[in-house]
């Protein structure tokens, strides 16, 4: 199937520094296992906070304007024409920011994941849907690193 840009409406993401305007480019064409987004991300603004998936490969696309790429060697500027891939693991954290920037996300559609946030120490698990889908999970939390229990621990 085919979609194009244009026939897509974007959705908008504001959560404190972190801004967007998206358009699920993969969901319209009717995509399962492989991901697309167009994403818009105006200055000083980012999109996701850094992070990496335990289960699902990612790469961007740059289209216009220049960034800065976070990863776990550093930050490097991006500019039209880059192509960067996230593999899956503490090898692909990643975070895009800075300058206003027009790029293409691409990621494998694989549930269940979990996400990490070493910024943040915290890790997002869910299944039932691919991340990025609008689909019900039947399973889904944010939780602290260290919030462990016993697997033998009494329920009261």
């Amino acid at each position: 199937m085919r979609v194009n840009d244009a026939d897509v409406d974007w959705t908008t993401t504001e959560r404190g520094e972190t801004t967007f305007r998206r358009k699920k480019l993969a969901a319209a064409a009717g995509g399962e296992r492989l991901g697309c987004s167009l994403y818009e991300r105006p200055p000083a603004k980012k999109a996701w906070p850094f992070h990496y998936h335990t289960g699902n490969e990612e790469a961007i696309y740059v289209l216009a304007g220049t960034g800065r790429l976070r990863t776990p060697d550093g930050a490097d500027p991006l500019h039209p024409g880059d192509y960067a891939v996230f593999p899956v693991g503490e090898d692909g954290g990643h975070r895009v920011g800075d300058e206003p920037l027009r790029y293409v996300a691409l990621s494998t559609m694989d549930e269940p994941d979990v996400t990490v946030y070493p910024d943040s120490d915290k890790v997002d698990i869910y299944a039932g849907s691919a991340p990025g889908s609008d689909d019900e999970r039947v399973v889904e939390g944010y939780y602290r690193r260290d919030d462990d229990v016993d697997y033998w621990l009494d329920e009261a």
